[in-house]
């Protein structure tokens, strides 16, 4: 059956060609081991010379997709599931996240794993290229309080979202931590600790991209335990005071806090506190231990694999969990 494909300006022919027949791949119209048409039959098909077929069967070739051999023709080598995995940024736990992920999946699964940097062109870039040549789609957001229209293209079955904020989601899957509620349930966790110190500093810079819906929950949780409690926007802690404890997210404000307070003769755990956001290896031996709030990464890695192997829809906040160290 002939088909009438509009072939756009954005690439060449062949690369556009050799898109399609790896994406009939993909959806199982072509089989592994199964023979492909003919050059001729393609080129009726789509309206295109036999060297344009030609050339796109060797790009197809060359991704190791299809071979060819005397007699036989062209053929499907491996038709293995294609997974898009576009994560935020790169950071010890999101590497936990993602060893754990790939190693659920078994080897008839390829992962391609891209980071958009919370930069919205780069995201739109990377998932427009995207969509339409995986099986599916596991996707951190540039953004925790917008939605990209962009995911309104990928098939709902097809797209699972991480670690996004607490606004609508639809009928999307999704498993994410919730960075309000569960902070303000961590902290209480953690009150008795809390009360050996005279002020809670909370450090979340102006341009962090840790959602800023945390500061209610931390105020609210100072005035329903009676702390005081101090929020601070600045990039750097520029002095560490004796009898307050810190509240810091990225890995980078720990080292900083920890540097200021030794240039002050202070030491962690006994004059001042510590508590990091999302617990890394690092933390268990900084300074004879670093109190973390964090979701357990690994398990974020092994319920994403869970969806693209069972197909099942999942709509899950993960709790924040309290490691808890020396530093407090």
């Amino acid at each position: 059956m002939e088909k009438n494909i509009k072939f756009g300006q954005q690439s060449t022919k062949v690369k556009q060609l050799s898109d399609l027949i790896e994406q009939d791949i993909l959806v199982g119209k072509y089989r592994t081991d199964t023979s492909l048409p003919s050059i001729n039959a393609l080129s009726k098909t789509y309206h295109v010379s036999r060297d344009t077929v030609f050339k796109a069967f060797a790009d197809l070739r060359e991704r190791k997709l299809i071979d060819s051999t005397p007699g036989k023709g062209y053929y499907v080598t491996n038709r293995k599931e294609k997974i898009f995995l576009l994560l935020d940024e790169y950071s010890p736990f999101k590497n936990t996240l993602y060893n754990s992920f790939v190693k659920k999946l078994s080897v008839s699964y390829k992962v391609d794993l891209w980071f958009h940097q919370y930069n919205e062109h780069i995201f739109n870039t990377i998932l427009c290229e995207a969509i339409g040549r995986y099986n599916y789609y596991v996707v951190m957001n540039f953004d925790n309080e917008k939605f990209s229209p962009l995911f309104d293209k990928i098939p709902s079955s097809r797209l699972l979202l991480l670690d996004f904020g607490k606004f609508e989601k639809g009928n999307h899957s999704y498993i994410c931590q919730n960075f309000d509620d569960a902070f303000y349930k961590a902290l209480t966790q953690l009150t008795a600790r809390l009360e050996r110190y005279r002020k809670i500093v909370f450090q979340l810079p102006q341009e962090s991209k840790h959602p800023q819906t945390s500061v209610q929950s931390f105020e609210t949780y100072c005035e329903d335990h009676h702390f005081v409690g101090e929020v601070v926007n600045e990039e750097d802690i520029q002095e560490v005071e004796k009898g307050v404890v810190y509240i810091v997210i990225r890995q980078t404000d720990v080292v900083n806090v920890i540097k200021r307070s030794r240039q002050n003769g202070l030491k962690c755990g006994v004059d001042f506190g510590l508590i990091a956001y999302n617990d890394t290896p690092a933390y268990e031996v900084i300074d004879e231990g670093i109190t973390a709030l964090s979701i357990n990464w690994e398990e974020m890695g092994r319920k994403a694999a869970s969806f693209i192997l069972t197909g099942e829809s999942v709509q899950e906040f993960l709790p924040t969990e309290v490691h808890l160290r020396n530093s407090v």
